[in-house]
């Protein structure tokens, strides 16, 4: 199948509606029908204001990067992002086309 691999990135620490953003996008995601998603911690990274983003003992806890990602059809990779721009959501993401399958045999 064709479709779309839909990547979102945000904070850890960073909330809408009083919860965890990836946390957030993946329940929204879910409730939209959406197969599956996933969200991954970063060790590090940087964003637009080039800031370094680490994990450290103490000093940054909470500020690592996380990706949340779904591999969707082009109509719901649409629905999540409009629902992003009604929810005043900004975030930096990537629209990557995708072929998807499953493997083996359904138990």
């Amino acid at each position: 199948m064709n479709g779309i691999h839909l990547r979102l990135y945000t904070y850890e620490n960073r909330k809408h509606a009083g919860v965890p953003v990836y946390d957030w996008l993946l329940e929204r995601a879910r409730h939209m029908g959406i197969h599956g998603g996933s969200a991954f911690r970063a060790i590090a990274g940087f964003g637009r204001q080039g800031k370094m983003h680490e994990q450290h003992f103490f000093e940054l806890a909470g500020e690592e990067p996380v990706l949340v990602e779904f591999v969707v059809t082009r109509e719901q990779a649409q629905q999540l992002l409009e629902l992003l721009r009604t929810e005043r959501l900004q975030l930096f993401y990537a629209m990557l086309p995708a072929e998807y399958g499953v493997t083996g045999e359904a138990p």
